[in-house]
């Protein structure tokens, strides 16, 4: 809102006051990553008080006795602060972010949709267990139901988005500068197996005090400078030729490190700026011991942001790379299943997720989710330091 009314007084701005700045996306995307740290510090108290007054509280209940001992002093600490995430989130975009955007349009969308899902999961669990009740949350068909058809309508919706975009409908691999051509059921496939793996994954490392709000943020941070280098520009201007004559010229960050390039995936870059602030505002009261979960209503929306994020800028699978955490968490739990499903009751780890697994071993808390940290930040740079070995 505030991107439309400065466009509107532009003239003013710019003869009057001199200020250019406000058309930058990456000053723009600071002010998010300031704003929606603010409004998750200062509205975080009050949702938490709401949450409490409506006993939306719990105590973990796992399938291994040491690890229910383990956590038992988390008990009534309230859940579903995946609410002070979502607030800090959209404010700062509808404030800085230029709406008229179609990728901002379809990420708020998406993170309204997984909000939305991931509550009405948590609100069935919690009054299930206040009311003793039989039913524990939605159904994983029925989650699975909601997220493959919000992947497929997000998916139709780009591929129309990408028919101008050259690079928009190809897959790139890391490691690698040439794009390969991709179909309307390819592309469709790759988007819905994106944004549900990428869910599930958050979803399943959302079991420590600050985990997996920790590794989000590290993760948004790379995906807000992967918006901003496959959208902006490095130089435009005019450059004086051998013959001295001067010629217009425009570089891109995408073709200087041989990218694909997405015009308009920069205002996406704001969401996730604004996605990374609000989970440093979050860590304030998520930090151990936590005043407030998140619940599915923060990590299913955060999950599915950052899947999104990876198709937009046609990152799909550097995904891997740079959520190596979220990777690990989710591979450990197939894992585990599918090995005790084979030997009739052995298994490979203690208890999976990854993190119970070490919790168990005598790690501590603080210890595990700190180390996870930062395995997240040497991913990070990892994916990072693919951007130039093409």
């Amino acid at each position: 809102m505030l991107y439309l009314l400065m466009e509107k007084y532009q003239d003013f701005l710019r003869d009057k006051l001199h200020f250019w700045a406000w058309e930058e996306v990456s000053l723009r995307a600071v002010l998010a990553v300031l704003t929606s740290l603010l409004i998750s510090i200062l509205w975080g108290p009050k949702i938490i008080r709401w949450l409490v007054r409506k006993k939306v509280g719990d105590i973990p209940e796992f399938d291994h006795a040491t690890l229910n001992e383990l956590t038992r002093h988390k008990k009534n600490t309230p859940t579903m602060g995946g609410l002070i995430i979502l607030a800090g989130v959209f404010a700062a975009t509808l404030l800085w972010a230029d709406l008229r955007n179609l990728f901002v349009r379809k990420g708020l969308f998406l993170m309204l949709w997984l909000g939305i899902v991931g509550g009405v999961d948590d609100w069935l669990k919690l009054t299930a267990k206040i009311k003793h009740r039989s039913r524990d949350g939605l159904h994983t068909w029925e989650k699975l139901v909601f997220l493959i058809g919000l992947a497929v309508l997000v998916a139709s919706f780009l591929y129309q988005d990408f028919k101008e975009i050259e690079d928009g409908r190809r897959l790139w691999l890391p490691f690698y500068k040439y794009g390969l051509a991709l179909g309307l059921v390819g592309f469709t496939l790759m988007t819905t197996v994106v944004i549900t793996g990428a869910s599930n994954a958050v979803n399943l490392t959302d079991g420590m005090d600050g985990l997996a709000t920790g590794c989000v943020g590290i993760v948004c941070m790379v995906f807000t400078l992967l918006c901003y280098l496959s959208s902006e520009w490095m130089f435009t201007g005019y450059v004086e030729t051998e013959t001295g004559k001067l010629e217009w010229v425009q570089r891109s960050w995408a073709n200087f490190l041989l990218l694909p390039r997405i015009p308009g995936a920069g205002e996406l870059g704001i969401i996730c700026a604004a996605t990374m602030g609000a989970c440093l505002g979050f860590l304030w009261f998520n930090c151990h011991p936590a005043q407030v979960f998140m619940g599915d209503v923060g990590s299913l929306p955060l999950g599915g942001l950052i899947g999104y994020a990876a198709v937009v800028t046609r990152n799909e699978l550097l995904l891997p790379i740079v959520g190596g955490v979220f990777v690990l968490e989710a591979v450990s739990v197939i894992l585990q299943v599918g090995y005790f499903r084979y030997t009739g009751g052995k298994r490979i780890f203690q208890c999976a997720p990854l993190h119970h697994h070490f919790h168990l071993k005598g790690w501590s808390e603080p210890q595990v989710v700190i180390r996870f940290w930062l395995l997240g930040v040497a991913c990070a740079a990892l994916a990072l330091a693919t951007l130039k070995l093409r």
